[in-house]
C-alpha cells in the first residue's frame, strides 16, 4: 500500500535510520531506495533541522504531528523548498515513525509555467510583426552589404562585412522568435532514447566534445507521443546549456542523461475536458555551478539570460515546446548539480493525443 502512494513515504526507526523508503522517495531524494537506507535521515538533513523535532514530536505524544514550510537541503540532497511533512507512529511498532512528504516546489513550478505562456504568446505576436517588417528590409540591407563589400576598398570592406554579419545575426534571432508561433504539432510515437542517442552524439561532436557524458536508461519505457523533431530541439538546447553551465565552472565535468517512468503525474489539457498522465521523465543533469538563487524563479521568462552572447530564448522555447506537448518541465538547482526534469506523456492506447 506505501508502494502505490504517490508522495514520498519513509518509515523512520530508531536513531532515525530509514527502514523503508517508497518509489516516490527515489525521485523525490534523487537517491535510490537502496542508498536511503544505507544513508539515513541524519546523513542527508542537517542535525537541527526541524524534521527531527517533528519524529521526536511523534515519539513523545503519539499523535500526528505536521510541519508546512520546511526547506529540505543537504549535501547530497537537491534543494527543495515548501515541504509539508506529515508523521504519525505505527500502531504495531511504537518506535517506527511513518513520515509522508508533500512537495509543492513542483505546483509551484507549473504555475510559473503557466504564467509565462503569456508573454510567450507576446513573443510570437512580435515575431510575426517583426517578420513582415524587418526580415524584408534586412534581406535589402544584406544585398547592399553584399555589393559594397566586391567593390570598396580594402579599409572599408571589414565595415561591408559587419554589416552583413549583423544582419545575418538579426535574422536569425526573428527566426528563433518565430518558433514561438501557435501552431499545431504534428505527433507521432517518438523513440526517447533514439532521441537522446541523437542528441549525444551531436553534443559529443561538437560542443561538448571535451565532458564525459552518463546514460541512466530504462530500457522498457514506452514511446513518447510527440515531435521528433522538437524533442530534439529542447533536448540539445539543455544540454548545450549544461555543457556551457560546466565550461563556465571550475575543472572537468560530466553530463547526464536519464529516463525514468514516474506514476502520479497528471496535467490538465489545453482544450481539452480531461487531464493526460505525464509518466515519462526525461533528466538533463550537469555538474557546473549551479543557477544563482535570484534568477531561478525567472528562469523560463523570455529574453533573460545570463549569458554575454545569449538571447534569453533558450528555455523560454523548450517550456513552450514542451507545454505544446502536454508536458511539463521544471529546474532544480544546488551548487555542484542541476537537474532539468521533463515530464512527457506516453503513446495514448486510442492513438488520438
Amino acid at each position: 500500500m506505501l508502494e502505490a502512494l504517490p508522495e514520498p513515504v519513509l518509515l523512520i526507526g530508531p536513531e532515525d535510520r530509514i527502514r523503508f523508503a517508497n518509489g516516490m522517495a527515489e525521485p523525490f531524494f534523487g537517491l535510490s531506495k537502496s542508498q536511503l537506507r544505507v544513508h539515513g535521515l541524519r546523513d542527508l538533513l542537517p542535525g537541527d533541522h526541524p524534521l527531527f523535532m517533528l519524529i521526536g514530536q511523534v515519539r513523545a505524544t503519539g499523535a500526528t504531528v505536521a510541519e508546512h514550510g520546511l526547506i529540505l537541503e543537504g549535501p547530497r540532497l537537491i534543494r527543495r523548498a515548501g515541504v509539508t511533512a506529515h508523521g504519525t507512529l505505527l500502531a504495531d511498532d511504537p518506535d517506527a515513525v511513518l513520515l509522508t512528504l508533500h512537495d509543492v516546489s513542483g505546483a509551484q513550478a507549473l504555475d510559473r509555467q503557466l504564467s509565462f505562456r503569456n508573454p510567450a504568446r507576446s513573443v510570437s505576436g512580435m515575431a510575426a510583426m517583426l517578420a513582415h517588417e524587418v526580415k524584408n528590409p534586412l534581406s535589402g540591407i544584406r544585398g547592399a552589404a553584399q555589393l559594397l563589400e566586391s567593390t570598396v576598398a580594402d579599409g572599408d570592406r571589414e565595415l561591408a562585412v559587419l554589416i552583413r554579419d549583423e544582419a545575418d545575426r538579426i535574422k536569425a534571432l526573428v527566426e528563433r522568435m518565430e518558433m514561438f508561433s501557435e501552431k499545431p504539432i504534428e505527433r507521432r510515437a517518438v523513440n526517447i532514447h533514439r532521441v537522446l542517442e541523437h542528441v549525444r552524439t551531436l553534443a559529443q561532436s561538437g560542443f561538448a566534445a571535451h565532458l564525459r557524458f552518463i546514460e541512466q536508461y530504462d530500457p522498457s519505457l514506452p514511446p513518447v507521443w510527440g515531435n521528433r523533431d522538437q524533442l530534439v530541439q529542447v533536448l540539445l538546447n539543455l544540454v548545450k546549456n549544461a555543457a556551457e553551465a560546466i565550461t563556465a565552472g571550475p575543472g572537468t565535468g560530466e553530463i547526464t542523461l536519464g529516463t525514468a517512468y514516474r506514476h502520479g503525474v497528471r496535467l490538465a489539457v489545453t482544450g481539452h475536458d480531461r487531464r493526460v498522465h505525464l509518466p515519462l521523465l526525461v533528466t538533463v543533469r550537469d555538474t557546473g555551478p549551479g543557477i544563482p538563487e535570484s534568477i531561478r524563479p525567472h528562469l523560463f521568462e523570455p529574453f533573460l539570460t545570463t549569458k554575454p552572447s545569449g538571447s534569453g530564448l533558450g528555455l523560454a522555447l523548450a517550456a513552450k515546446i514542451v507545454g505544446d506537448h502536454g508536458g511539463s518541465i521544471e529546474i532544480e538547482s544546488r551548487p555542484g548539480r542541476t537537474d532539468v526534469l521533463l515530464h512527457l506523456p506516453i503513446m495514448p492506447d486510442d492513438g488520438d493525443g
